[in-house]
């Protein structure tokens, strides 16, 4: 568990609907995207900073060689990033205690913390189910604040 406190980081997920620029360093280059990270405190791992990526998408492969990130929000000239070792809890990412559905709880908590909201819940937890989707957990070591 973390001893980082990641409240500047939190302070600023409402600023732009946790709208972040996420890395990972991989072979020698940087990948870095865009995606919605939310905080939360999720067991065992305790509060982390977290998103809901494509289970096919190329960060995800990159993420489960090079299980590391990095998340950067901002809101002005106000900046956080947080980086860390990352978990990836999914249908094609198992983790031990989270059975199908904590998945689907998780991946909706994670879509909240990040400043989502959804009319359609099931339908929410279907299209989450056929993308494949994984929630990526960065247990952060380092958070560098701005502002």
């Amino acid at each position: 568990m973390s001893a980082v406190d990641l409240s500047p980081f939190r302070d600023l997920v409402p600023a732009d609907s946790g709208l972040a620029v996420v890395s990972v360093a991989a072979d020698g280059v940087v990948h870095s995207s865009v995606a919605n990270v939310g905080v939360l405190t999720v067991a065992p791992f305790g509060e982390v900073a977290a998103w809901v990526a494509v289970g096919g998408a190329h960060k995800v492969a990159l993420l489960r060689r090079h299980a590391r990130a990095t998340a950067t929000l901002r809101a002005g000239w106000r900046w956080a990033s947080v980086e860390g070792p990352v978990t990836l809890i999914g249908p094609d990412d198992p983790y031990d205690g989270f059975d199908a559905e904590a998945i689907r709880v998780l991946l909706r908590d994670v879509f909240v913390a990040a400043g989502g909201t959804h009319d359609d819940w099931d339908t929410y937890d279907r299209v989450m189910l056929e993308d494949r989707r994984t929630a990526v957990l960065i247990t952060p070591e380092r958070l560098y604040p701005r502002g």
